[in-house]
């Protein structure tokens, strides 16, 4: 009895996992429609310029790793040929297939931090000041498949597609020691990526109103890693508008509040209010 107990449980994570996994990639039929047409975008691209030797944008699939990533480059490198294939149309493409085209001229290529997997996408760190964070669904297999454990640095294109963000199925990955530092240094990018522009989750994006100096210092007095890492620009922002000094002791007085409750409590005040400054009670009474 034991036994099935286990067994059922052990395919409950297991469907779990799956489900799970699944929400992170990219449809089945979705993918072989992307591989449908970027197949032929790049074979048309390779009769402009002649890179690899291929008769059909199906032996693209099979070709040299090394020529066809020559081919990507030198697509990228000439995105009018995105425009060009959409006007021409050489493989009669229905509207439909030909606006998903279309909007590939909104590539983004860059060096990217492949971060961490929520229940959706996976999340695409571009470290680059300011930081974003690009929600990118996987293809046939989840990103932990194709470069193993993450963080992984990669050096990759993301591609918009039906509302989504997808990259183009190949990716120059590099592995890298990952302590406990570079973890944290990392999380900190994506906290400061999502408190600008959110998680990116299509393309193309238009960047969030610019933050102003009360949210900026609210964001760097956030918790003690922030008041750590942004103690610089905590009082720039103070010595250019000294009005935010209310908001700096505001947020001080959040967080020292709560240690000091507890250091109350210790010694039996259960009720009462404190004025704190510094992290320092300089008032107290019973309303």
């Amino acid at each position: 009895m034991e036994q099935t107990t286990f067994i059922a449980s052990m395919q409950k994570t297991h469907e779990r996992i799956y489900r799970e996994v699944k929400k992170m990639k990219l449809p089945k039929k979705d993918v072989e429609l992307f591989y449908k047409l970027y197949f032929s975008l790049l074979y048309y691209a390779n009769t402009e310029y002649g890179i690899i030797d291929v008769e059909t944008p199906e032996e693209i699939r099979g070709a040299f790793r090394e020529g066809v990533r020559d081919l990507k480059d030198m697509l990228y490198d000439h995105p009018e040929l995105i425009c060009k294939f959409v006007e021409e149309n050489p493989f009669e493409f229905s509207s439909d297939e030909l606006d998903i085209v279309r909007e590939w001229k909104h590539f983004v290529r860059n060096t990217f931090i492949v971060f961490r997997s929520l229940k959706e996408y996976t999340i695409f760190l571009d470290v680059e000041y300011p930081p974003k964070a690009y929600g990118v669904l996987a293809l046939y297999s989840s990103f932990e498949e194709v470069v193993g454990p993450l963080p992984v640095m990669v050096e990759a294109v993301l591609l918009p597609f039906k509302g989504k963000i997808i990259y183009d199925g190949t990716a120059t990955y590099y592995q890298i020691g990952v302590g406990s530092g570079f973890r944290r240094g990392f999380n900190d990018t994506y906290q400061e990526a999502k408190f600008r522009n959110g998680v990116i989750e299509s393309l193309p994006f238009s960047e969030r109103e610019e933050k102003s100096d009360e949210d900026e210092l609210r964001f760097y007095l956030k918790n003690e890693r922030n008041r750590d890492r942004y103690w610089n620009e905590i009082w720039e922002l103070i010595d250019k508008n000294p009005e935010l000094i209310i908001v700096y002791h505001q947020e001080m007085g959040k967080a020292h509040s709560r240690t000091l409750r507890k250091d109350l409590r210790k010694i039996g005040i259960q009720k009462g209010w404190f004025a704190i400054l510094e992290g320092i009670p300089v008032a107290s009474g019973v309303t």
